[in-house]
């Protein structure tokens, strides 16, 4: 029932669809509105070049052979350590959550990343967002760092 594949041109504009509702969603929480600014949702021309791209990957999760889900990645090498595939984005629509799409595009994404000889998974999770912590941590991801920020208000006197 559920399934993880690479997206095909034919896939993107559901992919695009599903990037802007993590994006509509991820803004609203802690730390969300900057981090939807710094990553933007790819447009269609980019999203079609990431899918030529050996070093980005890009799924579709489906669900009784419809697109549901979505995750990408791309490869960074880390001087003296190897590659590590880094998550990008991975959304799966609300009706679909707790059914195993998410997992086969875990599934998925380890492969590609251990075949294109990374040593690891990265990703990033929001302050507060438990339930993706706990989704990470199921499928072997621990926090390693964490990100700390002030934001100035640019209106106050200096």
């Amino acid at each position: 029932m559920e399934h993880a594949r690479a997206a095909q041109a034919a896939d993107l504009p559901a992919v695009a669809q599903l990037l802007t509702a993590q994006h509509a969603e991820l803004a609203s929480q802690r730390g969300g509105d900057l981090w939807t600014a710094i990553h933007p949702p790819a447009p269609l021309d980019e999203l079609a070049a990431m899918v030529d791209d050996p070093a980005t990957l890009v799924l579709c999760g489906t669900w009784h052979d419809v697109v549901v889900g979505t995750l990408t990645a791309h490869i960074v090498e880390v001087p003296e350590i190897g590659a590590v595939a880094t998550i990008d984005d991975l959304y799966v629509e609300h009706e679909a959550r707790e059914v195993g799409v998410g997992a086969a595009l875990m599934d998925a994404l380890r492969t590609w990343a251990r075949d294109a000889g990374c040593v690891g998974v990265d990703a990033t999770v929001l302050p507060g967002a438990r339930a993706t912590k706990n989704f990470f941590e199921a499928h072997g991801l621990v926090a390693r760092a964490i990100t700390v920020h002030n934001r100035f208000d640019l209106e106050a006197p200096r």
